[in-house]
């Protein structure tokens, strides 16, 4: 990348974390105005979108802000197979990887139907990220056959359908409870020493990371170091500017 970035994304955008959503929103407003990627959950836990909640995206993404497709359910309903399968799936993510264990029908339709929502509404669509950053092969190939520019894992942002690949690890926080709040803002550190020569850094919250004031601070100076080198960008933006510059080195 010619100039270093970061993105900063909110997961779990949903009605029932929207005001949640909206504090994190404020915190990141409180360091700088950034265009924020927003995962956007169709039906999250079943639920069916209420108007109110279409008509912010309509203004989130009239501001700028980028939308992308994050599942269906946001709920893994499947079984287990065997001790790893369970950690994964029940305790690590609690039960919301929902992309993990779907076979590639089931992800075709989940994928179609959230693609027909925004459609409906007209918001651009370029991304899909799996809940809990999940995606089983079968699911995987959906994506890349359904046209999304990109997907992305804890670790990467995959360009589809080339397969081109930026490294990034994500800086991710935990807060569920004071241990994992601690333990969060530790290995926090770590990551952001880790990546301060990756020319991409993604800053990944969650609807309840401004909740906690410790979290929420270690989160605002990392962002706030973060801009005195790095432009702002949406994961769609970046995506975007990694192709034309592959096109320009192809071309030179």
């Amino acid at each position: 990348m010619s100039t270093p970035a970061v993105c900063v994304v909110l997961h779990d955008v949903a009605g029932e974390n929207l005001a949640a959503c909206e504090r994190v929103m404020g915190a990141i407003a409180a360091v700088a105005p950034v265009p924020l990627t927003l995962l956007v959950v169709p039906r999250y836990h079943h639920a069916t979108p209420a108007p109110s909640l279409e008509r912010w995206l309509d203004a989130r993404s009239a501001a700028g802000d980028e939308l992308a497709l994050h599942g269906w359910s946001h709920l893994d309903e499947g079984q287990p197979r065997g001790v790893i399968d369970r950690l994964r799936r029940r305790v690590y993510t609690r039960g919301e990887g929902e992309f993990w264990a779907l076979d590639g029908a089931e992800a075709r339709a989940r994928l179609g139907a959230g693609r027909a929502w925004f459609e409906r509404h007209g918001w651009p669509l370029h991304g899909f990220v799996a809940p809990a950053w999940l995606l089983g092969a079968p699911a995987r190939a959906a994506v890349q056959a359904l046209g999304f520019d990109y997907t992305s894992t804890l670790r990467h942002i995959d360009l589809l359908p080339e397969n081109d690949r930026i490294t990034s690890q994500s800086l991710v926080y935990s807060t569920s409870n004071a241990w994992r709040r601690h333990a969060s803002i530790a290995w926090a550190r770590v990551v952001a020493a880790s990546q301060a020569r990756n020319p991409v850094l993604r800053l990944e919250l969650h609807p309840r990371d401004a909740d906690a004031p410790a979290v929420r601070r270690s989160w605002q100076r990392a962002l706030e170091a973060a801009l005195r080198t790095r432009s702002a960008l949406t994961v769609a933006e970046l995506v975007r500017r990694r192709r034309a510059e592959r096109s320009r080195l192809r071309a030179g």
